[in-house]
Formats: C-alpha cells, structure tokens, sequence
C-alpha cells in the first residue's frame, strides 16, 4: 500500500485543525495565504486517506462538575472474560477510556467523576462485573500531559 506523503501546508492544516476542528477554512486560507477551495481539497483528500478520522469536541469536565479522574487497572478471572467485560465497561459512562493491556492488569480505564464519593459507586460497579477479580485505583492529581501536537511535529519529521 502506498504511503500518503504529507507537505508542509498539510502539516499546517493539521495543527491548526488539532487546535481548533472547527475553524472554518476560509480563516485557515488566510492564514496560509491559499484558497480556501486548496484547504477543502487536502482535508478531503486527508479524510479519504484515513489521516483525519472526523472531529471531535472537547468539553471541559470540570466545568460540569466531573472534576475527578481515577485510573482503574482491572485485574480479569480469566483473560477469555475480556471481551464481555469490555462490552459491561462500555454500559458505565463514566468510564472515557479503557485499554485491553498485556502486563499487570488487564484492562486498563479511566474515570471521571464528581468526587470521591462518586468514584467509589462507579469502581463497585466495575468491582461488580462478571469476570472482573479484582480493582487496584489511582487518583489523578493533575493532568500534567494532554498535548496532541507534539507527538503529530515528531512524526511529521520522520516522514
């Protein structure tokens, strides 16, 4: 299979996408001093590539009082449960992320809650899944890290 080739206008549409997905392309023209018929054209063609896989929305959690976030490790009765507990995980909506994972648990989450209190409820409620054995729960202090531009700038000059 062919591999896409990214140029530099690209690369630009990309971070200013990454920070904002809603930006109109005629504002992202200006700023690159093309047409905004050429912006339209490389995002589609990104699009069709599978390079851009839609856009998202980001909401501030805290703001709607889910401010706590915990990391669940899940350790599973038998590794053969790992489906049909992905699927129970996927019926709580606190849970925003789980990863199948080799190494000391088996499934991996995080959560996001209103406190304390509310975290307890949600990780029973893991705890209460057929399959699951047992938990193990961090609290996230801060999130110090939630940058999806510089992995895109490293990758960008490998290619």
């Amino acid at each position: 299979m062919k591999k896409f080739i990214l140029d530099e206008i690209d690369h630009q549409i990309l971070d200013i996408l990454i920070e904002n997905a809603r930006t109109p392309f005629t504002d992202i023209a200006k700023k690159l001093v093309v047409s905004a018929g050429t912006i339209h054209v490389r995002v589609k063609k990104m699009e069709d590539e599978g390079i851009i896989k839609g856009s998202t929305l980001t909401l501030d959690y805290e703001k709607m009082g889910y401010s706590f976030i915990s990391h669940v490790g899940i350790y599973l009765a038998k590794t053969s449960k790992t489906k049909q507990v992905i699927n129970d995980l996927k019926k709580i909506p606190n849970i925003t992320i789980a990863y199948i994972t080799a190494g000391k648990y088996n499934v991996f989450c995080k959560i996001r809650a209103k406190d304390t209190t509310h975290a307890k409820e949600i990780i029973f409620e893991i705890d209460d899944i057929d399959g699951v054995s047992r938990t193990e729960t961090m609290i996230s202090l801060e999130e110090s890290i939630n940058d999806k531009t510089r992995l895109m700038h490293s990758i960008f000059r490998e290619i």
